[in-house]
C-alpha cells in the first residue's frame, strides 16, 4: 500500500502529471483522499521549490556576469518587473496548474522577474487551493457515483 502513495508522490513531482492527474487517480484507486492530497501536495511543492531555488542561483550568476560587462537594467525593464510582480504572478500561479503546469508557471514567473519569495508564496497558495479542489471534487464525485 505504501508504494501506491510513493507513486502519487512521484507523479505529483513530475511536470505535466502533477496534482491535476494524480489526485483523481489516487482517489479512484481507492486510496484515502486526505493522504492522497497531502502526498501529492508535498511531491509537487518539493520539485517546484527546487526549481525556484535553482533558478535563483542561476539568476545571481547571470546578474553578476551582466554587471561585469557593465550592463545596467533599463528604467523600462525595472518598471515592467514592478508591474509584473504586482499583478502578473498571482494570476499565473493560480491558473498555472490547470493551463500550463505548476513547474512551468514558476519558471515563467521567475523569468519575468518575480522574486523567489513571491513565487514561493503564490505557488504554495495555488498548489494548496488546487489540491483541495481536485481532492474534494473527486472524492465527492466518486462518492456520488458509488452511492
Amino acid at each position: 500500500m505504501i508504494y501506491e502513495y510513493a507513486l502519487i508522490f512521484l507523479g505529483a513531482a513530475i511536470p505535466w502529471f502533477e496534482i491535476a492527474l494524480v489526485i483523481p487517480l489516487g482517489i479512484v484507486w481507492g486510496l484515502s483522499p486526505a493522504w492522497v492530497m497531502i502526498t501529492a501536495f508535498v511531491g509537487n511543492m518539493l520539485t517546484v521549490l527546487l526549481l525556484i531555488v535553482g533558478f535563483d542561483k542561476f539568476r545571481i550568476w547571470y546578474d553578476k556576469r551582466r554587471e561585469a560587462k557593465g550592463k545596467e537594467p533599463s528604467k523600462k525593464n525595472e518598471r515592467a518587473v514592478r508591474i509584473w510582480n504586482k499583478y502578473g504572478l498571482p494570476g499565473l500561479s493560480l491558473l498555472g496548474p490547470i493551463l500550463i503546469g505548476t513547474h512551468i508557471a514558476a519558471f515563467i514567473g521567475m523569468t519575468l522577474g518575480a522574486t523567489k519569495r513571491n513565487t514561493t508564496v503564490w505557488m504554495v497558495i495555488s498548489i494548496g487551493a488546487w489540491t483541495l479542489a481536485f481532492g474534494i471534487l473527486t472524492a465527492l464525485g466518486f462518492d456520488f457515483f458509488t452511492a
